[in-house]
């Protein structure tokens, strides 16, 4: 019948990706096997927080360990201790508003009312996070199942603690993996990746026949690598995140590894419009035909430009931190050869205004990159 929904099909397609993402975990180290092992750990400290409340606490309050073990594993330890001590807060908060209340004014329904009112409005507070809802959500049961009494809410509060022990313990045992060489080598590859788009314009520039469509493409491709960009700004947050309160051994280097890591990422966000409006450049001169009216002379000394400042953009993305000397040499022999084609361009006057127009386009371009790209450079390790 058209139209009919394969239900087997969607669930046989569901099947086979998360067998394709346990085959990737098992497979290598990175975010399919840290969603694994999290996962897992979530299961055991569940189940363990559940047993032992319902071995020590009334069935009533139980399930309240089990929760918390939830919210005490998150993908980072930082983010657990946060959010299970925001969690902890919002509880005592709850616990405490439905407890006076009901001392004080009894099992009513004005008086539901009223710890509704100001549990919502304590929930807004800043400290609770995203946890401020559970103030709220604890008093009716406090309230409700627990009217009030002292020894429900003990017992409540020590469900949350047994939760809370069993979720954070799970990372003290197995703590999240450490990411910090794959961080860098996405960024190296991301200036790797620029370089060479670099390099192919100096060929395109001097090419005798260039061929348009593969500017057309590489214009399409730089909303790909801005995308990118912002994936690996995303992750290196992630890694920096990670690295708050970790047990597990630091690498060397790390703390500056991951902070020199998305300066580099910012900087490339920033040098891509300038190549993106180079590739722009290029693409409308070879449409019109002011490509091939450039003289021949400066064809060469720009590409030169171009890849001497692709050797000083693959410099600054690599892996291990750049030797500050041979990048400065690196963009002293970019800047002369930039220098080279300015005096040039001052000087020649066979070129008509719009090949004169062109040419000013492509140095202007040229000089912004290079210059963002060794004024906005990583720091040195030393500094």
């Amino acid at each position: 019948m058209p139209g009919r929904v394969d239900v087997s099909h969607i669930f046989r397609s569901a099947a086979a990706a998360r067998a394709g993402h346990l085959r990737r975990a098992l497979k290598e180290a990175g975010s399919e096997r840290d969603a694994v092992l999290l996962g897992a750990k979530t299961v055991v400290a569940a189940t363990a927080a559940w047993l032992l409340a319902r071995y020590l606490l009334p069935p009533a309050v139980s399930t309240f360990a089990p929760f918390t073990a939830l919210v005490a594993l998150q993908a980072t330890v930082y983010r657990s201790v946060r959010d299970c001590l925001q969690y902890v807060l919002a509880v005592a908060a709850g616990a405490a508003l439905a407890a006076t209340l009901a001392a004080v004014a009894g099992i009513h329904g004005w008086t539901f009312g009223l710890l509704t009112l100001v549990a919502l409005c304590v929930g807004t507070i800043r400290g609770f996070g995203q946890q401020g809802t559970q103030v709220a959500i604890v008093g009716f049961f406090a309230f409700s199942s627990g009217q009030g009494r002292i020894d429900y809410i003990g017992h409540l509060v020590a469900s949350v603690a047994i939760g809370a022990l069993c979720g954070l313990a799970a990372h003290l045992v197995l703590a999240p993996a450490r990411h910090t060489d794959h961080r860098q080598r996405a960024v190296a590859g991301l200036y790797t990746t620029m370089a060479d788009r670099l390099g192919d314009l100096a060929d395109t520039l001097e090419a005798t026949d260039p061929d348009r469509g593969h500017l057309r493409q590489w214009r399409g491709d730089w909303r790909k690598l801005s995308g990118e960009c912002e994936r690996i700004r995303h992750t290196i947050e992630a890694e920096i995140e990670n690295s708050r309160m970790n047990p597990r051994h630091i690498v060397s280097d790390t703390d500056r590894a991951l902070p020199r890591a998305r300066e580099a990422v910012a900087l490339a966000e920033r040098v891509m419009d300038h190549m993106r409006s180079l590739t722009r450049t290029l693409d409308h001169a070879l449409g019109s035909g002011e490509l091939e009216s450039l003289p021949t002379s400066f064809r060469p000394r720009f590409g030169a430009v171009l890849r001497a400042t692709a050797a000083a953009m693959e410099e600054i993305g690599r892996e291990s931190p750049s030797d500050p000397v041979l990048l400065d040499a690196k963009f002293d022999e970019a800047a002369a050869e930039l220098d080279r084609v300015q005096r040039y361009e001052r000087t020649a006057s066979e070129a008509s205004p719009a090949v004169h127009a062109l040419q000013g386009t492509l140095v202007t371009d040229a000089g912004r990159l290079l210059t963002d790209l060794r004024s906005g450079r990583p720091a040195p390790v030393d500094a």
